[in-house]
């Protein structure tokens, strides 16, 4: 058995009953269960659809996200999320990097990194060498006028603990960001890299090894092993190309508004909606989200 699950972006919820209609019709789909009015609907199937991904391409045109899995085992237990770009609206380094005056340098390496075009711990030593000598005080100022949390990242992380669940923010950044942020969003523990300071300035250095595609692989067997669980029981959710080994492990990977290179290698992919989506694909009805 499968679950078909249909998302507008919230800020849009112009889900029509009719589009849901015509979809389970043409599917010979199950009863539709509205998980919230004019944003998210589901409904089983008895085998996946082999126009899926071509009605897919079309719903995105439109501007909604389509989504089939087994129904089986699809509300996880543990929540692996990417931070930059993800949990959060920025990623923290180019915003470093601007204030260091080397923005554009930096971003570009980022962009390249995240699409897969470089290897992730050298782009990343590049990267934080070109912030050499930029004093630490800068992270504190970025982090209240920069940094900004991804809509529905609470209500991600309340609903699936407050359901037992176990959320761990796990990023090739820094821990000076993922600390506050995942205080902010709730999470249980958070893992990325350390930024070399002396004398309250940045050295140029980060501490190795380096947090990148395969620690988050680790840390996802580490995390559901410890709890007694298997990465089947893991939803994790990313964006770039060091996200792909996590998604790919996870019982449920999520690309979320992914760069292509990810997007086309995950079966799930949320490019309209916000994290929230992650609920409604784990069949949480609106009025079960915990703010």
């Amino acid at each position: 058995m499968f679950t078909v699950t249909i998302l507008a972006a919230p800020t849009r919820a112009d889900l029509a009953p009719s589009l849901i209609e015509t979809l389970r019709q043409g599917w010979n789909g199950g009863h539709v269960i509205e998980l919230a009015p004019g944003i998210a609907a589901e409904f089983p199937l008895q085998a996946e659809p082999a126009d899926f991904w071509q009605v897919w391409a079309d719903l995105q045109a439109r501007g909604f996200d389509l989504v089939i899995q087994p129904t089986q085992g699809r509300r996880k237990s543990i929540l692996l999320a990417d931070m930059d770009s993800t949990m959060i609206n920025q990623e923290c380094i180019d915003e470093l990097a601007d204030f260091a005056g080397v923005g554009e340098r930096v971003a570009a390496i980022t962009a390249q990194a995240m699409n897969g075009e470089l290897n992730f711990h050298e782009a990343l030593v590049a990267r934080v060498g070109l912030l050499s000598g930029l004093a630490e005080s800068v992270i504190e100022q970025v982090l209240d006028s920069r940094i900004t949390l991804a809509a529905g990242g609470r209500q991600l992380v309340a609903t699936m603990r407050a359901q037992g669940g176990y959320a761990a923010l796990v990023s090739g950044g820094f821990t000076v960001f993922t600390g506050p942020v995942s205080t902010a969003l709730g999470f249980d523990e958070h893992r990325a890299n350390t930024l070399l300071a002396d004398q309250g300035v940045l050295t140029g250095h980060v501490a190795l090894p380096v947090l990148g595609r395969e620690a988050k692989v680790d840390a996802l067997n580490e995390i559901s092993a410890a709890r007694g669980l298997t990465p089947a029981d893991v939803l994790a959710v990313g964006d770039g190309a060091n996200d792909l080994g996590m998604l790919q492990l996870a019982g449920t990977g999520v690309a979320l508004h992914a760069k292509p290179v990810v997007a086309e290698q995950v079966s799930v992919r949320i490019n309209h909606g916000d994290l929230t989506a992650l609920l409604y694909l784990q069949g949480y009805a609106a009025e079960e989200f915990v703010a």
